[in-house]
């Protein structure tokens, strides 16, 4: 990683690659700058903790120095364990504690003020330039003084551990997935002889680099594409930062995709109306929403990290935003991917030449390629049930069409049995009801149920409508479904809720997951109720939560 950032200092010393923003005012680092700053970093740590010998967290919103402390940390010969800003004290504690972290980066975080209770004796804390803290610290700037035009005199290896990335995990105990130079740079190359983008592209980072995607996707591409990355400002200025930038590569959670979509939505008032204007001038109303939302001059446009719905999908293309949808995990990255004049609604794509797979008995994916991951921090048994032979096994169930494409129809354990025995497929079904305009969020829950219970986010559009006509929609909806699936997994019942599913309470995760666990906690108890009168009355129900 590090050689290429090098080799770009060098012969494009003087262009802007790093571009900070606060309101109108931008701070930029060009290739030689950035580099200047992360070799005196990275010699100040090669001093402190030696090459090799410690693990350092990372705590801070998306920002040039966050790229720069990463690249310090691995240049050094150790290794960066990032954290997300949103992480709950108790999963920081674990990790810290796990990881045996020696020291971490602080800048602005949300959730410092609880994970700074819970760090461990000893640790070392390193502030980036303009976090400020209570408790002894080292200063960024301290570190450049100190070993100005110096440089670390480790050796980079493709093999040298250069990060432990935790899974933020729907279920149980976050694992640290360990990423070498390999496992971090082949994925990527594997991208750009799939597809052919522009040189020197625009990237817009937004979501947490503490994701292994937008580390990859937007930090390592901009590095082999010799990128400029501009980092947002906050969630709240997203749509501002991404109509000023106008990336060439975008790339969202599904999630994401539905915020956009309803800001689009609310702005005409309902999809009717924007139905109405389309038909009225299509081409303009589209080449508008492609303005609005900064995707102009987007050449690609990237959905993943979770289930798309076909029907979002189709809206997108119908403003000539295609949306492709790909698959990676932090096992194994860039695996299968749509492309231009190459992709099918639903699918995740074709698998990317290089890579193997394989389809267990049990519909389970396996995919083979070079640069997986390492395997499980300090968790043996965990690994060998992951990677066997060199398979990454994703705990993903799909299946192949005739023409080549994946198509994915859950995790293996979110599959459940209905009090009937049977097995249901959440997903399908719940891509199914979001062809609507009035929800935002589903989960479909039935695990011992004796029916199946949706359970869906209103849209704020729904919130405004009249409440018989936004139901009598999503029973038609149900109804259209009912007559499509078996008869053990038909939806009995249907929970609306007003309150929308975030990472603050805990139902999405950091990565905008949704935590099925957790809607079954807050859900479950009514849904199991409207379940059992359900199949009594013989009749769909539906609670609207006020």
């Amino acid at each position: 990683m590090q050689s290429h950032v090098s080799a770009l200092a060098e012969s494009r010393g003087n262009d802007v690659w790093l571009r900070d923003r606060a309101g109108d005012e931008f701070t930029e680092w060009t290739w030689g700058q950035a580099q200047d700053e992360v070799c005196a970093v990275a010699a100040w740590l090669e001093k402190k903790y030696g090459k090799g010998q410690a693990n350092i967290a990372l705590l801070s919103r998306n920002r040039a120095h966050w790229v720069m402390a990463d690249l310090a940390i691995m240049s050094s010969g150790n290794a960066t364990v990032p954290l997300f800003t949103t992480l709950a004290v108790g999963p920081a504690e674990y990790i810290l504690d796990f990881t045996d972290a020696k020291a971490i980066f602080v800048g602005e975080s949300e959730n410092w003020d609880g994970v700074r209770k819970v760090l461990p004796d000893g640790i070392d804390i390193i502030t980036l330039p303009g976090a400020t803290v209570d408790e002894p610290h080292v200063r960024w700037e301290d570190m450049l003084e100190e070993c100005a035009g110096q440089r670390p005199s480790h050796e980079a290896h493709s093999d040298d551990l250069i990060s432990i990335v935790f899974t933020s995990g729907t279920t149980g105990v976050p694992k640290g997935v360990m990423q070498n130079h390999d496992s971090f740079l082949c994925p990527m190359k594997r991208a750009r002889d799939y597809f052919s983008m522009r040189k020197q592209p625009r990237f817009l980072s937004y979501l947490p680099l503490s994701h292994i995607a937008e580390r990859q996707l937007v930090i390592v591409q901009s590095i082999i594409y010799e990128g400029t990355i501009t980092f947002n400002e906050s969630l709240q200025t997203l749509l501002r930062d991404m109509h000023d930038t106008r990336p060439n590569y975008f790339f969202g959670a599904p999630r994401v995709w539905e915020q956009l979509q309803q800001g689009v939505l609310a702005s005409f008032g309902s999809q009717e109306a924007m139905d109405q204007a389309m038909a009225a001038n299509a081409e303009a109303v589209a080449k508008g929403v492609r303005e609005k939302l900064g995707l102009d001059e987007a050449d690609y446009l990237l959905t993943a990290a979770a289930p798309t719905p076909p029907a979002l999908l189709k809206w997108y293309h119908s403003l000539g935003l295609n949306l492709m949808e790909g698959f990676g995990q932090t096992e194994i990255m860039a695996v299968a991917c749509c492309r231009e004049g190459e992709s099918k609604v639903g699918s995740i794509g074709k698998v990317v030449p290089e890579v193997e797979l394989k389809i267990t008995d049990e519909d389970e994916l396996c995919f083979r390629a070079e640069g997986p991951a390492v395997g499980y921090y300090k968790m043996p048994e965990k690994t060998a049930e992951t990677f066997i032979d060199g398979w990454v096994h994703t705990g993903d169930k799909g299946y192949m069409d005739d023409e080549g494409f994946l198509f994915i129809t859950g995790r293996v354990k979110d599959y459940f049995k209905t009090i009937q025995g049977k097995y249901v497929a959440p997903v399908p079904i719940e891509n199914d009801f979001s062809k609507n305009e009035w929800t935002e969020q589903t989960c479909l829950l039935g695990r011992g149920y004796s029916k199946t219970v949706m359970v869906a986010v209103l849209s704020e559009i729904a919130q405004q409508q009249d409440e018989k006509k936004v139901v009598d929609a999503l029973r038609d909806r149900i109804a259209s479904i009912n007559k499509s699936v078996d008869h053990h997994a038909r939806i009995g019942a249907l929970i609306l809720a007003k309150e929308p599913w975030t990472i603050e309470n805990e139902v999405l995760t950091p990565t905008l997951k949704i935590r099925r666990e957790e809607v079954e906690k807050r859900f479950g108890e009514r849904a199991r109720d409207l379940a059992h009168e359900a199949a009594v009355k013989g009749e769909l129900l539906v609670e609207w939560m006020h």
